[in-house]
């Protein structure tokens, strides 16, 4: 445990879940500090490093297996010894995740829409398609149509010919409008997007984070392991909202959105403790060449720009 008593409460309520996310959370480690580090770190010190989570090595252990056979991760023995990285699927998997995580902002929207029809899809594969659709922002407006402001038709196209539900699907592209969003457009957004839940998520997330962050602020001297333990669980709760939020257009949101101030708590968050984080990373995790490798320019355009 460490001496911020808000930091405790996170770790303590991470530890309290039945069962214990261990998967989860090695993803989230993986995407937001052992990529930037060249993706490969050998077991032993990602089992040190995650025992400081109160997750004990064998429960670990399982979880790289799992992750390996469900083909996010693949291992290289060198010696004795074992390296885990991301698969080329791992990483494209979580890649859309964490680039929305670390973006300055939501671009801005001109109004145009990206429809989707699934009538002419047998059941199962409808069923397929929509789950995959909603994950990239897409809401239902009708029981087989879904609907997207700023969809990128690429991508759909893609998703789609992935599923083998691309010659059976209709694909629209509305022009931009003028009025962007009328009383009606917001009443729909409510319902096909379920927005007051994914309200009521950000504001246990501000609740959660908030006093983290004034205690933090608090100290003369921040700890590389409090610093560690805090960045993890920040990008952990906040991926698991971002893979729920459709990511809308300010004007399709309400004024007072609550995803604006967690997204402020956040960002100010890890630049106050990503640099002590790095020395922790740095002095804990092992590649098979010994230390991390330095990260690239890309990881200080993170939130808009780290230093």
């Amino acid at each position: 445990m460490t001496s911020l008593a808000p930091l405790n409460h996170l770790i303590t309520r991470f530890q309290q879940q039945t069962p214990i996310r261990a998967s989860s959370l090695i993803i989230t480690l993986y995407g937001d500090a052992i990529e930037p580090h060249g993706g490969t770190v050998w077991l032993g010190s990602l089992i040190q490093l995650l025992e400081s989570m109160g997750i004990n090595e064998r429960l670990i252990r399982t979880s790289i297996f799992r992750l390996t056979k469900d083909g996010w991760l693949s291992a290289e023995k060198v010696g004795r010894r074992s390296y885990y990285s991301l698969t080329g699927a791992g990483r494209r998997r979580f890649e859309k995740a964490f680039k929305r995580i670390y973006s300055s902002g939501v671009p801005a929207w001109d109004g145009t829409w990206c429809l989707v029809m699934l009538t002419q899809l047998p059941a199962e594969l409808r069923k397929q398609a929509r789950e995959e659709l909603e994950w990239q922002g897409f809401g239902a407006i009708a029981p087989t149509v879904l609907a997207c402001p700023r969809g990128e038709r690429a991508d759909v196209t893609a998703t789609l010919q992935e599923l083998g539900a691309l010659e059976d699907s209709i694909i629209f592209e509305t022009r931009p409008q003028d009025v962007l969003a009328s009383k009606a457009l917001h009443m729909q957004v409510r319902d096909s997007w379920n927005i007051d839940a994914l309200a009521a998520q950000y504001s246990e997330f501000i609740q959660l984070f908030r006093p983290l962050w004034q205690a933090l602020r608090g100290q003369d001297r921040l700890e590389p392991s409090d610093c560690f333990l805090a960045r993890i669980l920040l990008i952990h709760e906040y991926r698991k909202l971002l893979l729920r939020d459709p990511q809308l257009p300010d004007e399709l949101l309400p004024g007072d959105w609550e995803g604006r101030a967690a997204r402020q708590l956040c960002r100010n968050i890890y630049r106050l403790i990503y640099a002590k984080a790095e020395e922790w990373l740095n002095g804990t995790l092992e590649t098979a060449d010994g230390p991390l490798p330095e990260v690239g320019e890309s990881f200080y355009r993170r939130f808009g720009g780290l230093n």
